[in-house]
């Protein structure tokens, strides 16, 4: 009996320190324009929310167009009212499909990054 105990005290513990530990990194939430997504107009601006803070000088956002040039019309930067929000301000994009590359730095010292598409024109 003492024995089931303490294997249901492991699984028990297990489980509730699994979660703390998959939020301890700031993975990508959401964006504007949205992954997977088709924008009718050029956005001016990509907005990706992390699920935490992030460091603004370890982390980085770059948007490049499908021959690999940059779309970046300057550095990415925190938003200042929202820590975990990265925004990248954008040349004029034409129609086409576009890969967001991002990596960040969370304030728990945590790596994480991703990248995505989104395209510009008609469904």
């Amino acid at each position: 009996m003492t024995a089931r105990l303490i294997a249901a005290a492991f699984v028990l513990a297990e489980l509730l320190i699994a979660p703390a530990a998959v939020r301890a990194h700031a993975f990508l939430d959401h964006s504007d324009p949205a992954v997977g997504s088709t924008v009718p107009t050029s956005p001016a601006v990509i907005h990706l929310w992390f699920t935490q803070q992030v460091e603004p000088a370890f982390s980085w956002v770059t948007v490049t167009d499908q021959s690999g040039a940059s779309m970046n019309d300057g550095p990415a930067a925190i938003d200042a009212s929202n820590q975990s929000e990265l925004d990248v301000k954008l040349k004029h994009l034409t129609a086409g499909t576009y890969t967001v590359k991002w990596h960040v730095l969370s304030v728990d010292t945590h790596t994480t990054q991703g990248d995505f598409t989104f395209r510009l024109g008609k469904g």
